[in-house]
């Protein structure tokens, strides 16, 4: 019995400090939803993706630009309809679009829920955030969503583009309860590269988010390929709610992002990270078409 216990512990020390295999490229985001058809027509209509080739009759991949998203019929618990985004469970599609008022007005008029005031601004004084336009709104399931839009010298250059109104998705973005502990995990462990930081503060960041006296400390990291995953530490207030212990894949919060490893011993992992988001790590996958 001893050796028993002793194995599992040295397992689960294992698990957390054990380096896996270096990330080549974020793939893409499963969504988990409770009606299929209603999602796929509002991030279609709403938002201007593109269905790709059948995933299965309880799953659908749509694609914008670049990137994918997979979209997963679920029966699980429904997200909380007093969710907040400083509650650890919080994750959302950062899409990017060339014109943030028009993009706003469509998606409202497809039955968007707000979460921002309006789109913000973010003021000048912040060198790494300053002139790009943002605001939070949520899906038929409560997911939340952000449409963003990057003035010049921000962001990648394709973001300039103009001759479409959604150009693709820059990042996820997820709450956590400690910036260093994450990078332990997604930098450490996942060997993703630190892209760009920022502390977010003030009037336009409460707007932006609905979180009184927001202070974020915000961190981006990058593999070679695909969005980046952007860390959302929440200095002010400390009140985010931990991510529930027992969630599960079917819950309706628990998105999961796909990640591809360069090594080939490496069949698949799924994985959780210090604050409950969920990680599904595959060998040479590409991203669904």
């Amino acid at each position: 019995m001893i050796r028993t216990l002793a194995f599992i512990a040295g397992l689960l020390i294992a698990g957390v400090t054990a380096r896996a295999a270096e990330i080549e490229a974020v793939s893409h985001v499963v969504i988990p939803v409770s009606d299929l058809a209603r999602a796929s027509s509002f991030y279609t209509e709403a938002l201007a993706f593109v269905p790709g080739e059948a995933a299965g009759s309880s799953s659908v991949v749509l694609h914008l630009g670049r990137e994918a998203i997979e979209l997963v019929q679920r029966r699980g618990r429904p997200i909380p309809t007093d969710s907040r985004s400083n509650d650890r469970w919080f994750q959302h599609l950062a899409i990017v679009v060339s014109d943030i008022d028009r993009a706003y007005a469509m998606v409202q008029r497809t039955g968007a829920v707000s979460i921002s005031t309006a789109p913000q601004k973010l003021p000048a004084w912040n060198p790494d955030a300053g002139g790009i336009r943002a605001v939070y709104f949520r899906d038929p399931d409560g997911h939340p969503l952000e449409l963003i839009q990057y003035p010049a010298g921000k962001g990648e250059p394709r973001w300039q583009e103009k001759d479409r109104l959604f150009l693709g998705i820059d990042h996820t973005a997820i709450s956590v309860g400690d910036t260093d502990v994450s990078l332990g995990f997604y930098r450490d462990r996942l060997g993703l590269r630190i892209a760009g930081k920022s502390e977010n503060l003030g009037i336009e960041q409460q707007r932006l988010s609905a979180v009184p006296g927001a202070h974020v400390r915000i961190t981006t990291l990058r593999s070679k390929i695909g969005p980046g995953i952007e860390l959302l530490h929440y200095l002010i207030p400390r009140d985010g709610r931990p991510m529930p212990s027992d969630t599960g894949i079917d819950d309706l919060w628990s998105e999961e992002i796909a990640l591809i490893s360069g090594e080939s011993s490496i069949r698949e992992e799924r994985l959780r990270d210090h604050d409950g988001h969920a990680l599904h790590i595959i060998a040479g996958e590409e991203i669904p078409r």
